[in-house]
């Protein structure tokens, strides 16, 4: 692509720095979010959590999303996993969230 990676997701254009080694813009990234396959969702859905700053993942990502698909997104977070497991509970334990 040729482009340089963006903290910035306001450019449709841009290329979240999150995705390195597989570059896509973001408005490639948002397409492919809403429109692939259930299993491809879930994939891109764990490599967003597994690379980008907790706080820019809410830029892609539907917090009912992620806790509807939870199962399987965790199965892509590798060390990630117990920092993700760790913020739920706690939002949980804090009353953010139910069950």
């Amino acid at each position: 692509m040729g482009a340089d990676l963006s903290t910035s997701f306001d450019n449709p254009e841009s290329i979240p720095y999150f995705l390195w080694d597989d570059p896509m813009t973001v408005a490639q990234l948002r397409h492919r979010l809403s429109s692939a396959s259930r299993t491809e969702r879930v994939r891109l859905i764990g490599k967003i959590l597994r690379q980008a700053r907790d706080t820019d993942v809410w830029s892609f990502v539907d917090l009912a999303d992620l806790l509807d698909d939870w199962s399987d997104i965790s199965r892509h977070l590798g060390q990630r996993l117990t920092f993700w497991e760790y913020l739920i509970s706690g939002w949980r334990k804090d009353g953010l969230l139910d069950g």
